[in-house]
């Protein structure tokens, strides 16, 4: 009967499988950093605007409320986005010759909105209260950091369910004193935040948040 294998054969099907096992594992290890790293959950990176838009000269430059443009922040789940109607507000005397906003004009004559794209969108699944974040005094730039600073605008931080857990497993050192919550840079001066005791807990109760359950899965996953 004719030999089917060499001699040789055992031992290289041994250094495939070996090198086939190193691969998988470097692969998983690799896979482990990059998932840990800013770069798989697009840190640094702008997204593609339909208007060209610069937080370094409308909060920066011109020190433009947070609240003008994001109006549903202390208040509702979803921060928003500025309207036509608000662009329109500051911009009434060349929206509609400058080519740059011709997706301005294109939303008021449809009536509907800007199609603005936000760098810090969360999956579908994950429950998220502007509100409620506002209400414990945390400051936007706890979740956005320093957006006066940025011509583009672009993700700060992760926003992965381990970020997230490490700031509600212990909030307190990101917090703010709730007249500050709002204010850009740093708070040099100020007193420190009141604990989750008394008013505190009791902006938490309002939202409908429990101390108790800021790692539960329920929390934030729908």
């Amino acid at each position: 009967m004719t030999q089917i294998f060499s001699r040789h054969a055992d031992s290289r099907l041994r250094l495939a499988a070996g090198l086939g096992l190193a691969a998988v594992a470097f692969l998983a290890v690799s896979g482990f950093f990059v998932a840990r790293s800013g770069a798989a959950w697009q840190v640094g990176v702008p997204a593609r605007q339909p208007i060209p838009f610069s937080h370094a000269v409308h909060a920066g430059q011109l020190g433009l409320d947070c609240r003008l443009c994001h109006a549903g922040v202390e208040r509702q789940a979803a921060a928003g986005m500025p309207t036509a109607e608000t662009c329109l507000g500051c911009h009434r005397q060349v929206w509609n010759v400058a080519a740059q906003f011709a997706p301005l004009r294109s939303a008021l004559a449809l009536d509907t909105p800007v199609a603005w794209a936000s760098v810090s969108r969360l999956p579908d699944h994950v429950r998220f209260h502007h509100g409620a974040h506002m209400a414990a005094s945390v400051p936007c730039e706890t979740c956005h950091g320093q957006v006066r600073t940025m011509p583009q605008t672009v993700r700060a931080e992760t926003l992965s369910m381990q970020w997230c857990l490490d700031c509600h497993r212990d909030p307190d050192p990101r917090r703010r004193p709730a007249g500050a919550v709002l204010a850009r840079g740093g708070v040099p001066g100020d007193t420190p935040p009141e604990p989750l005791t008394g008013l505190g807990a009791r902006r938490f109760a309002h939202f409908g948040v429990e101390i108790s359950a800021l790692t539960r899965c329920s929390t934030c996953h729908r």
